[in-house]
């Protein structure tokens, strides 16, 4: 798969997005670790916090469609720019919120609209529009990667700091490692050699979004990509607590979530090279069956360590690796003109999901004491979502021309 990036100047252009992306995914999905210090140091409790941390599941997903707007219009390098800066500034003034409202303010609202301005949707949308057709497929593979890489690095770094420093320092420490990410939006930007700015469409950015809202695959797409974002949502926030409702060290868990960092980045890299071989929803379909099937295998285990740390090895595998399939589905759909705006409001579908995962799993260790009904109703979603991939009408994959 790695053929088709084989040109220095395609090379730097993919690594630079999978680098940014690496940072602001590292970042954020590592943000459950938090809960149990930021509950004892302020006593607000678990669903205070999840809520916190669920409305900035909707926020990173709301932003995408609007930064992938303004980077279709204006260019990527702004929206970038601006996003590690707000990124950095949520988790800097995180420490110094003692109430509900301010963590919603902080982590809720300015490192959700951060990390979702420097997330898929730009990265994707602008390095699409800079590679060569051949290429898009296994670039969104590895950029996708990447994002999974910085939760494999994230997670144990930001545990160790937090027993070693506290979590209030290691929220500064994050903040200074998101702004390190700043010199790569200028790589990213860069014009590429025999790049074409996709020219402009009649009707503009408006009439696209009006035509994919009445195009049944899409709606579909986004139907999956609703559960997608549950499933991830609950995880990423409750995991910890799970382990520790299991009587496990926190360890566990910050290396559980790094397992799924490093399982997703093989299966990223898979999924890029799927893409060029197989029809998305076929691919997507597979990934959410296997979830499905997973989540009854965790029910059935004891709960030990190494329960979780393969549990995560399975998950992690399709963890993120939804992207580029649901990326390429859109693109095929649509083109690459909108890409960054169109993938974005599939996105935020996800992050809908992500609010409700979120946020219903904080009410259900409050309300009942474990989340058990979360893990029926994350199972159950994940099998709707293999079935409604089916029907999308997606052209098959051209084949490939054969060398003289």
């Amino acid at each position: 798969m790695f053929r088709a990036l084989n040109r220095p100047d395609i090379l730097v252009v993919t690594l630079a997005a999978a680098g940014i992306l690496m940072v602001t995914m590292g970042a954020r999905q590592s943000l459950g670790l938090f809960i149990a210090p930021i509950e004892a140091s302020t006593g607000l409790g678990i669903a205070t916090i999840s809520f916190a941390l669920a409305v900035g599941q909707f926020m990173w997903g709301a932003a995408q469609p609007i930064a992938g707007a303004v980077a279709d219009r204006h260019g990527p390098g702004v929206v970038l720019l601006g996003g590690l800066i707000v990124l950095a500034l949520g988790c800097a003034i995180t420490p110094f919120m003692d109430s509900g409202f301010g963590l919603v303010v902080s982590l809720g609202l300015l490192a959700a609209i951060g990390s979702g301005a420097g997330s898929f949707s730009v990265l994707i949308g602008a390095a699409a529009q800079r590679l060569p057709i051949e290429a898009r497929g296994s670039a969104s593979g590895v950029i996708n990667a990447g994002g999974s890489f910085g939760q494999f690095v994230f997670a144990p770094i930001l545990q160790k700091l937090i027993q070693s420093l506290g979590w209030m320092s290691t929220m500064w420490a994050t903040a200074l490692m998101v702004l390190a990410a700043v010199p790569l939006v200028g790589r990213l930007t860069r014009p590429v050699d025999g790049h074409v700015k996709p020219a402009h469409e009649p009707g503009g950015l408006r009439r696209a979004v009006a035509e994919a809202m009445q195009n049944r695959s899409y709606l579909l797409l986004h139907a999956g990509f609703f559960t997608c974002g549950f499933h991830i949502a609950f995880l990423v926030t409750h995991l910890p607590g799970e382990v520790n409702l299991c009587g496990l060290p926190p360890s566990v868990a910050s290396w559980s979530l790094a397992i799924i960092g490093l399982a997703n980045i093989f299966g990223s890299l898979y999924a890029g090279s799927c893409v060029a071989k197989y029809r998305s929803k076929y691919v997507l379909a597979a990934m959410y069956g296997s979830r499905a099937l997973l989540i009854a295998l965790y029910l059935m285990a004891p709960r030990t360590e190494w329960t979780f740390y393969l549990f995560a090895a399975g998950l992690g595998f399709t963890w993120l690796a939804t992207v580029p399939p649901t990326a390429a589905i859109v693109g095929k759909l649509f083109g690459i003109r909108y890409l960054a705006t169109l993938f974005g409001l599939t996105l935020l579908s996800h992050q809908i999901g992500g609010f409700l995962g979120a946020w219903l799993g904080g009410l259900a260790i409050s309300r009942y004491g474990d989340f058990g009904w979360m893990w029926y109703a994350d199972m159950a979603l994940a099998a709707a979502a293999a079935l409604v991939n089916l029907p999308i009408r997606e052209a098959p994959v051209a084949p490939r021309p054969v060398p003289a």
